[in-house]
Order: structure tokens, then sequence, then C-alpha cells
């Protein structure tokens, strides 16, 4: 099948952000072509040659430094991750939890931490993993959390629990443990502390989860079991780590937004190619209208997605309000990708289900943005109290 060319047009980049779409591009055609991504699917292994590749342009730290006097622009950000989740989407979801670990870094890290960790990071040379949720808790962690850290009487602390759902946990080089370290007051949200915990650390078991999908990215169990680390592997303040931590999740809501774009414009194109390809009663299959109606409605949901994106990343990055903006967004970013590749899988019909194609792997992969890094039902829970100002739902 020929190469796909691109049907729904990104446009207003501006000439910026226009020359680093057309960077990720070629680093993609060059690294990530549809040969290897399929391999690296079939064997479920990272693709460490691209991470390489990112790192070395510096699509990892984009505008970010170490001196955390800089972060990165998050409307660059979502150029980055709707390209690479058009293509090779693991690596989308793993730049989602790079940007994250650069964020917390860069705000909150000692110096010593943004030499020794942020700089290798934006480099490309490392990678961190995030490890909130527990088997107990994903969307209300904060209040259920189990995992707990003890301070020593030399400030060494001790780390024991279990995460739960860790993207790259198999493959980083550290993970940036939230844990428990004095009681929820006044509220849940209080007494938890971000850690540094290199992953390789004396009682740390990563053990990875078998799923149906991202298969180029490692999904784990993390066990703690009596962790010592020492007091320079705080990250940012005692106590205060979960709302260090939710100060991200606009960006975090942002970014997943971004990829699921990427996801949806993939499937869409694929899907194209195909119609305008595939014969069936002596003209091709996209001359029906059914298949037509279909892909007409896939291009409009997919631009209504990138200008939510677009406008929310504006906003954030000149300071405005962008919660509401990147809570649409996310959703409808969501909802523009399972609709692509369940209307993709529709016009490939039987050839949808060949792991010759993409389409199959981008419907696998599609169904992650629909619970990560909230579920949709929650960003319409979230959406319902905020923005439309109606009672609490949960």
């Amino acid at each position: 099948m020929r190469g796909h060319t691109p049907s729904v047009v990104p446009t207003d980049d501006g000439d910026e952000r226009a020359e680093l779409r057309t960077l990720v591009r070629q680093i993609v055609a060059r690294e990530a072509t549809p040969e290897r991504i399929r391999a690296l699917d079939e064997a479920e292994d990272f693709d460490y040659d691209l991470y390489r590749a990112l790192g070395e342009a510096g699509l990892i730290g984009l505008e970010a430094d170490t001196e955390g006097t800089e972060r990165a622009d998050p409307r660059s950000q979502v150029v980055v991750l709707e390209e690479l989740g058009a293509g090779p989407t693991s690596m989308a979801v793993c730049l989602v939890v790079q940007y994250m670990g650069v964020h917390l870094l860069a705000s909150h890290g000692s110096e010593a931490q943004r030499k020794q960790i942020l700089g290798p990071l934006l480099e490309g040379r490392t990678r961190v993993a995030f490890a909130m949720t527990e088997p107990d808790g994903g969307t209300d962690v904060a209040r259920v959390m189990r995992t707990k850290a003890a301070q020593r009487d030399d400030r060494s602390w001790v780390i024991n629990g279990v995460k739960t759902w860790i993207s790259g946990a198999a493959t980083a080089d550290h993970a940036i443990v939230v844990a428990r370290t004095a009681p929820p007051e006044p509220s849940a949200v209080d007494g938890i502390t971000l850690f540094l915990v290199p992953l390789e650390a004396r009682g740390v078991e990563v053990h990875e989860l078998p799923t149906m999908a991202i298969h180029g990215l490692d999904t784990c169990e993390v066990l703690l079991q009596d962790v010592t680390v020492d007091p320079g592997s705080v990250l940012g303040e005692v106590g205060r780590g979960f709302r260090q931590v939710l100060a991200t999740l606009n960006g975090e809501r942002l970014n997943a937004a971004a990829a699921a774009l990427g996801i949806a414009r993939g499937a869409y194109e694929a899907g194209l190619d195909y119609a305008r390809e595939r014969q069936a009663f002596g003209r091709p299959v996209g001359a029906f209208q059914t298949l037509q109606h279909r892909m007409v409605d896939d291009a409009v949901q997919i631009e209504a997605a990138r200008e939510l994106v677009r406008k929310a990343a504006r906003a954030d990055a000149l300071g405005e309000r962008a919660d509401l903006l990147s809570a649409m967004a996310k959703l409808a970013a969501s909802e523009a990708a399972t609709r692509a590749v369940d209307n993709g899988m529709r016009v490939m019909a039987g050839a949808g289900l060949s792991r010759e194609y993409a389409m199959q792997r981008y419907f696998r992969d599609a169904r992650l943005y629909t619970f990560a890094p909230l579920t949709d039902d929650m960003i319409r829970n979230y959406l319902g109290e905020r923005l439309l100002g109606l009672p609490r739902s949960y």
C-alpha cells in the first residue's frame, strides 16, 4: 500500500511550529517506517533508535532547560505528540509521560536533580516512569493510597507499596513515585510526597503486564519493598507532592488529547488510502456513499478536535485558564480517535483485521485514551461541574 498523504492538513501552526511539524515528520519517516512500527508492535519492543533521534533533535526537552527558568511550550508539545500519534503511537504515549516528568523536574527539582536527571532526560538519553496508580485507586488514588514512605533518624526514606498500570517502568531509569508520608489532613491530597527512585534500586521489582495495546511501551506493576532513598530523592516539598502533580494534570490532559488526535488522523488517512485503492463492483469502495459520509464525519471531528487542542495549548502557553479547554480537547480527541478507527475498520472490512495493516493497531491503541489519564466519563463529570455549574456528580 502506498504511503499516506495527509488529508486532514494541520493549519495555523505558525512558522516556527510548522518547521517543528516538518522536522518530526522527517524523523518519523526515517526512523519509524510502517514495517518497523509493525515489527516492534509484534515483538512488543520499545523503539530506542526513534527515542534517541527525538532526543538528539531536542524534541524531548523542546524549550525546557536544566536551570528551571524555561518550560516546554505546550504548543510545541502537542505538535510533536500529534505527529507521533499518527504513526508510532506507543512513542506518543511514552512522550506524554516524559513531558510530565520534564514539567515536574523543571518546576520542582533541586539543582542536583535537574543536573543529574533532568539534563539526560532532555537530551533523550534517559527516561522516567510516573508511578501513581495503585491496585485500589486510579482516579481517587489520593484517598486510598497505600504506598507509604517513612523517614529514618538518618533522614533517609523507606518506601513500601505497590503501583500498577505504570507506563515504561521496565525500561525507564527512574520512577517518580507518589507516596503518603503523613495523614491526609486537612484533605486527602495533603501528606503525599514525590520521590525520584532509581528503578534498579534494591527492593524495587518491576513486572510487565500483558496488555492488548500500546505494545511498543511496556505497562507494568511496580513493587516497592523497603526501598531506601536518601533525602535528596524528594522531588519538591514533603507533603505537597500531590498538589504538585495536580498542577501538571492540565498539561497531561492536553498532551493525551494531542496523542489521541494523532491516532485519529493516522487511522483516518489509512482508511482513506484504502478506500481510494480497493476496488469493488468495478470502482473504488470510496465511491460508496455510506463510506464517504463516515469519512467526511471523521474529517470534521478531527478538525474540530484539533482546534480545541490548539486553543487549549495557546491558553496554557499564555498563562490563561486552560483546564476546561484541555478537558474538552481530550474528550473531543478521544471520541474522534475511537470513531475514526471504528470507521476505518468498516472501510477495510476483513483487511482491517490483518496485522499487515496498521488499522488494527490504531483500533487497539485508541482505546487507551478513553480512560487515560482520566476516563471520558470523569471528564464529563468535571465539565458538568466546572463548565456548566451543575452539582458535583461524584
